[in-house]
């Protein structure tokens, strides 16, 4: 699926309809619904109604949350009406968020069969994939892979187990601060969480990271390889890094502090990485 080299990624708080259309109109390709959206995917209609091109993504569906049955009724509810435009992102979470979490890969192995029961097409689905079983999972039972929370070197990992004419749409953090010791107080307080997440840590620790980068709030070199920050040449060479090791689209997280004009953000960003 034909994503555009570079979306916004961001809760249904930030995507709201009036924004999508300022993000289509700036030339973005897609935008991602974060957090763990309700099967019903309202939101992600309300998104598709209030645009005519923009691709819209689900970044994840929970497979603990979501019943596969409904997800897949509410996926042949909005091809109907918006044919081509909307692709479902799957993922099975955290232990440490779900009680029932268990046998976490088998489980959507499971939750894959449903859709493929149900008429889901698999070039209409990518996973949540951060290791290696799961990247080679979405690359025969899904269009690819949507990771999060990773880095240009995750990116030609990924592109190397999910082979050529794959999808790959990692998310990538950024802020628009030049002054290094702002932009690691911005950026910080947005990782902080994932660093209690076990599935998060083990993959950083798989790309290099020591078990002190990933203590407590992390490390700067952590934090700065995690969350881009500069002048607009430095920010736009982390996105062309993604590109180069292997991504096809790049979904863009823009932190901000509270209260900052984030349309104005997404404006620059689309000025500096040339979107049409």
């Amino acid at each position: 699926m034909e994503l555009g080299r570079y979306g916004v990624f961001g809760r249904a708080a930030v995507l709201t309809t009036e924004r999508a259309r300022l993000l289509e109109s700036l030339g973005y390709g897609t935008v991602w619904q974060g957090g763990s959206p309700p099967a019903d995917l309202a939101h992600v209609e309300a998104l598709l109604n209030a645009t005519s091109t923009l691709k819209v993504a689900t970044g994840i569906v929970n497979v603990w949350t979501a019943d596969a049955v409904e997800i897949a009724r509410s996926y042949h509810r909005i091809e109907a009406a918006h044919p081509g435009r909307f692709l479902l992102g799957i993922g099975v979470g955290h232990p440490e968020a779900t009680a029932t979490y268990h046998s976490p890969y088998q489980t959507l192995v499971d939750y894959l069969d449903v859709l493929d029961a149900e008429g889901v097409p698999v070039e209409r689905r990518v996973l949540a994939a951060l290791g290696p079983r799961v990247l080679r999972l979405a690359a025969t039972r899904a269009d690819g892979a949507h990771p999060y929370l990773v880095t240009p070197e995750h990116s030609r990992q990924a592109r190397e187990i999910l082979g050529a004419g794959k999808l790959l749409a990692p998310e990538q953090r950024v802020v628009l601060e030049a002054d290094p010791a702002r932009a690691r107080a911005l950026g910080r307080p947005s990782v902080k969480p994932y660093l209690r997440l076990t599935n998060y840590t083990a993959n950083l620790q798989r790309l290099g990271f020591t078990q002190q980068d990933v203590a407590g709030e992390g490390s700067d070199r952590l934090i700065d390889a995690l969350v881009v920050s500069g002048d607009d040449t430095e920010i736009r060479r982390r996105f062309e890094e993604h590109h180069h090791a292997g991504a096809d689209h790049v979904a863009i997280q823009l932190i901000a502090e509270p209260g900052a004009d984030l349309d104005a953000g997404f404006r620059r960003l689309a000025r500096l990485l040339s979107l049409s």
